[in-house]
């Protein structure tokens, strides 16, 4: 029964080592496509897709704190509105 149990183990192993390898030599195949590509589309003058523009970035907190006292100053935001207002900015 044990050496049955290390034959079947050593089978998937083997398996498994097998597996592994020929996925990394798909996806470095495919890696060396691509380059290849993009490369000849360089050469080429092929125009590449434009990079993502990057989120804006997050407002400080301390200026959106000072927006908002400054509407509750002028009476646009009522202390409820301001107070809740100012709790989710500050993440309270």
């Amino acid at each position: 029964m044990a050496a049955r149990t290390a034959v079947v183990a050593g089978t998937a192993t083997a398996v498994s080592g097998r597996v592994g390898r020929r996925q990394a030599n798909k996806y470095a195949e495919q890696d060396a496509q691509y380059t290849q590509q993009q490369a000849a589309a360089a050469g080429q003058g092929i125009a590449q897709a434009e990079p993502m523009p990057a989120p804006p970035a997050a407002e400080d907190p301390f200026e959106q704190i000072e927006k908002l006292s400054k509407l509750h100053d002028s009476g646009a935001l009522t202390d409820e509105e301001f107070a809740a207002a100012k709790a989710k900015i500050l993440g309270t």
